[in-house]
């Protein structure tokens, strides 16, 4: 009975300490380094080389983007492929988040085709692509890594 007891409490105290590592709060990372911002040397919110997931567009209205591969220069073809709801696009956002941390956005035309060339850099760089419908509705259709390669 005695040695039930005791198992028990160890049993016990061994959880109490593995939830206690796991609810935690995180220290600074050590690795870290600041965000160099803009070339006019402002810091940038939101600026990440972490992609995140994309929207599903309904069937009906789904427009596609492609974000093509990085060019000996460091240039970033991005083209609009158009659509079932083309003529309901409002407007097509991409924004390029460089490696050395800056933030570039540009504006691609609505028609079928239309590209928008953007100034990576050596190094991996992510392209957002968001595609907004004339009733406000905003998707991200495309959040990508852009790594340079020589070819």
């Amino acid at each position: 009975m005695q040695d039930t007891i005791a198992l028990s409490l160890a049993m016990l105290l061994c959880t109490a300490v593995l939830l206690a590592g796991c609810t935690g709060s995180p220290g600074p990372a050590g690795t870290s380094s600041p965000v160099t911002g803009t070339a006019s040397g402002t810091a940038q919110a939101g600026w990440s080389l972490t992609t995140s997931p994309t929207d599903v567009m309904p069937a009906n209205i789904a427009e596609t983007v492609t974000v093509q591969e990085k060019v000996y220069d460091g240039t970033i073809p991005v083209i609009f492929n158009g659509g079932m709801a083309q003529n309901l696009v409002k407007a097509i956002e991409v924004t390029l988040y460089r490696s050395d941390g800056q933030i570039v956005t540009a504006a691609i035309g609505t028609n079928k085709g239309a590209e928008a060339d953007l100034q990576g850099t050596k190094q991996t760089d992510r392209v957002v692509v968001y595609v907004t419908m004339m009733n406000g509705q905003s998707y991200k259709v495309a959040d990508v890594l852009s790594p340079y390669t020589v070819h």
